[in-house]
């Protein structure tokens, strides 16, 4: 068993497809998620587990079976059947290698983000678990459609099937909160969801008893696939997948499809309110849309309690959606994200657009504070940024002028100058220009208006 599994590694280091699978491809999307999220901080934390996830379905759902019906084609099999070994330790000795070149492919990964700003969990152990039964459960996956291939195309289309629906519905290359509500449920049949969380949970500091079901649903997938596959395992390319062989498919499907269930009775599909999908479609209206009555105060100085009367709150987006979010008091933010709102409370202290003479032009540059990250979807600490923007404001506007100024600000978002967002990488932020820039206006607008019902008397808004 130990001289196929050193011949195995040869023969797939000899595979050009194997090799682009398993290690060029998920290089080129460690490398488009670094280009998309690089402005969080640490680079990539919030993603390790969805990267890691898609070196694994390169590896084990294309590489693995590519190599197994690429020497089945040449007849490299026949020649296994020849010799004293069982065929169990033949299919061991194949899995282990696969297990290796994944492991592999991981430290490769692991090595890379480090090196651009990730940083390692704090226990390797529990990723390297985490990653096992991720790698089991894809394998299994692998190994079907390696029975049901009968040529590399074969392997490439069937992969495709199972690979495309994952990265896109099922919470691999999208985040599962970014998904429509009808995406999130059908991402609940897939493998690939339950080996994000298992891995992300690792990466965030969770024990791993933390995502016990999802360990559980990727040893069940797994379990599943190889014994499908053994049932309809065959030595010979021109022998397809036998009659009796092929309902085991439904066995891998039913299981597939029981995993989903049980996380639907365990209520453990999070769906965004549909209210937040409508404000995604038009987030940000005019000033008037969120008054009740017209008013017209000719200056800040002007603004009284009965202006405030006249703001229909209501009409803001959420606060929990994805349009100008506020962590809610009770959200504790993770070690990385505190560490860096520390960092950013530190910093606006001596903040040059924070300390302009005019208050209203300093209102409005720590506004954008908030606004930016926000345009950027920087979703680690964009809600928790308003906590710190507005603790800033109350320490630098006299808490009279606070509530006036705001009220300025809110309806009037295309006054002042937006130089302050050049300024933003003193900060640790990153600035934003083009059109991305000019909404930033849009945001400032309903970050004042989100901030002035938290400074306002409750009887002015009543």
């Amino acid at each position: 068993m130990l001289r196929h599994l050193l011949i195995s590694v040869k023969l797939n280091f000899r595979n050009p497809m194997a090799l682009i699978y398993g290690y060029l491809f998920p290089l080129l999307f460690l490398f488009a998620f670094w280009a998309i999220y690089r402005h969080e901080q640490p680079p990539l934390m919030r993603h390790m587990g969805e990267i890691l996830t898609i070196t694994l379905l390169g590896g084990a759902c294309f590489g693995l079976p590519t190599t197994l019906v690429s020497e089945r084609e040449r007849g490299v099999w026949r020649r296994y059947r020849l010799a004293p070994t069982p065929s169990w330790a033949f299919l061991v000795s194949l899995l282990t290698v696969r297990y290796l070149l994944l492991l592999t492919a991981g430290l490769i990964q692991l090595a890379l983000a480090c090196a651009i700003g990730a940083s390692l969990p704090e226990s390797s152990l529990s990723l390297l678990l985490a990653f096992t039964f991720a790698a089991f459960a894809l394998m299994g996956v692998g190994l079907v459609i390696a029975m049901l291939s009968d040529s590399v195309p074969a392997v490439q289309a069937l992969g495709q099937c199972v690979f495309l629906p994952m990265l896109i519905v099922g919470g691999v290359a999208l985040p599962l909160s970014s998904l429509p509500g009808w995406a999130q449920h059908v991402s609940a049949l897939f493998p690939g969801r339950y080996a994000v969380q298992s891995l992300q949970a690792t990466f965030g500091g969770q024990p791993l008893d933390t995502v016990s079901f999802d360990l559980v649903a990727l040893l069940l997938i797994g379990l599943a696939g190889l014994l499908a596959a053994v049932k309809m395992f065959r030595w010979e390319p021109s022998h397809s997948a036998s009659a009796e062989g092929k309902p085991w498919i439904l066995v891998v499907l039913g299981v597939w499809l029981s995993v989903g269930v049980a996380a639907e009775l365990q209520d453990r599909i999070i769906v965004q309110p549909s209210e937040v999908r409508a404000e995604m479609a038009d987030p940000v209206r005019e000033p008037d849309h969120y008054l009740t009555e017209g008013s017209a105060p000719k200056s800040w100085r002007e603004v009284t309690e009965a202006d405030f009367a006249e703001i229909a709150f209501e009409r803001l987006p959420p606060d929990d959606g994805i349009v100008a979010p506020i962590a809610a008091l009770s959200d504790e933010p993770d070690p990385y994200t505190l560490a860096r709102l520390d960092e950013i409370r530190t910093a606006l202290l001596g903040w040059t657009p924070a300390q302009v003479e005019d208050p209203v032009q300093r209102a409005r540059n720590l506004l954008f504070v908030a606004a930016v990250p926000d345009l950027l979807q920087m979703a680690d600490i964009e809600r928790f940024l308003p906590a710190v923007v507005l603790g800033r404001l109350r320490q630098s506007i006299p808490p009279a002028d606070l509530p006036k100024i705001l009220y300025w600000v809110a309806l009037h978002p295309g006054q002042g100058d937006d130089t302050a967002i050049t300024a933003l990488p003193a900060l640790g932020l990153p600035e934003i220009n083009g059109p991305t820039r000019r909404d930033s206006r849009g945001r400032v607008m309903l970050y004042a208006f989100k901030l002035l019902e938290r400074v306002t008397p409750l009887q002015a808004r009543n």
